[in-house]
């Protein structure tokens, strides 16, 4: 694939929540520490062959590289790609409106898909597509499907802490008993996105009242997940908020970490989404449903399973191993379109005192 390198994404003026909250200098976008692997420059693309693709994509090169390149071999359909933070993606989309060489999004969070959905600037995706992924991974209107998963644990240390010691909700972490023995990042993206879940599902007041009871905590603040996962490996904290696959990556390199997950049967064991929507604007549609159907297919969900360590969506392609399968985690669905609604949980992590 030709693309050249451009220093920075051109200027945003969407007047958006959404866009608001994920350029705002207090926080980090949900997609933010899986992007930053490429780097501090944006890829953009060359106008494409006639038939070709051209995909946004907030999911890094290093993650998805290598299945553009196999999708571009077996269909022969020349793709142009750029790379970028899922956010800024989702508010080039909105600012070019109609004139948006993109066909296809590709997102790190469900929430920016949801955002351009309720834009109107996503379209049908064909059913015979949709039905390959359980109804609580893609959009309820069929405009957005989601390719692959991640789990929101609570991982912990187990030479500190017993399994049964652990709540079985992620309410009753404000116990007093966990003072200075827990981590987070309210900084990051992807614990936002578990806290606009909170809101959702929990309502306004409870979601504040579990932000100030962990704050009162005097837990140990770190900027993302790697960070977290690392000091629970040294035994700095107990217990850490993260998504599993950091902790997936990191026993890849040392398998003798003393560090599990735990899953709480409420939203604290969030299921989110990474996925994909075809733009209203989209000047090669059927290229697109040809690259959605590709990342559904077995090959595609078995790398993201070995190589990302993420959950597989298509039924009958297992997970990384010992990770727990989907089905039997027992949390409140919620519409993952709504994560979007990221501007009012930066107001109630601020109101709280947690940033």
């Amino acid at each position: 694939m030709k693309r050249r390198k451009i220093l920075s994404l051109f200027g945003l003026t969407v007047a958006s929540g959404f866009v608001a909250i994920a350029c705002s200098s207090n926080t980090v976008t949900p997609q933010a520490e899986n992007t930053a692997t490429s780097g501090s420059e944006a890829t953009v693309a060359s106008t494409p062959a006639e038939g070709g693709l051209v995909i946004y994509s907030g999911r890094s090169e290093k993650l998805v590289g290598e299945l553009i390149e196999k999708f571009e071999t077996q269909t022969g359909v020349e793709v142009e790609i750029r790379y970028g933070d899922t956010a800024e993606l989702a508010a080039a989309i909105l600012e070019e409106q109609q004139n948006s060489p993109a066909d296809l999004f590709f997102a790190q969070d469900a929430g920016a898909l949801g955002a351009l959905q309720k834009a109107e600037r996503t379209t049908a995706i064909p059913q015979e597509l949709l039905s390959k992924v359980d109804e609580r991974y893609r959009s309820p209107e069929g405009e957005w499907v989601g390719v692959t998963g991640r789990v929101r644990t609570v991982d912990y240390n187990t030479d500190l802490v017993q399994p049964e010691e652990l709540p079985a909700s992620i309410m009753d972490l404000t116990d007093p008993k966990w003072e200075g023995k827990i981590g987070w990042a309210p900084t990051n993206g992807s614990f936002q996105s578990f806290v606009t879940a909170l809101r959702l599902s929990e309502g306004e007041e409870a979601a504040r009242q579990w932000l100030e009871g962990i704050k009162a905590n005097n837990p140990q603040v770190y900027p993302k997940n790697t960070p977290i996962v690392e000091a629970l490996s040294r035994g700095e904290i107990a217990v850490g908020f993260v998504n599993h696959y950091y902790l997936e990556r990191l026993k890849a390199e040392n398998p003798d970490v003393p560090v599990a997950h735990h899953y709480t049967n409420d939203v604290g064991s969030l299921v989110n989404v990474a996925g994909v929507a075809i733009l209203d604007s989209a000047k090669n549609p059927e290229a697109a449903q040809k690259f959605i159907g590709f990342l559904l297919e077995e090959d595609a969900q078995k790398y993201f399973a070995t190589e990302t360590y993420e959950y597989p969506l298509v039924s009958g392609i297992e997970a990384a191993k010992d990770l727990k399968p989907l089905a039997e985690i027992d949390y409140k669905t919620i519409d993952l379109s709504n994560l979007d609604d990221l501007d009012a949980t930066l107001k109630l992590l601020q109101d709280s005192g947690v940033l």
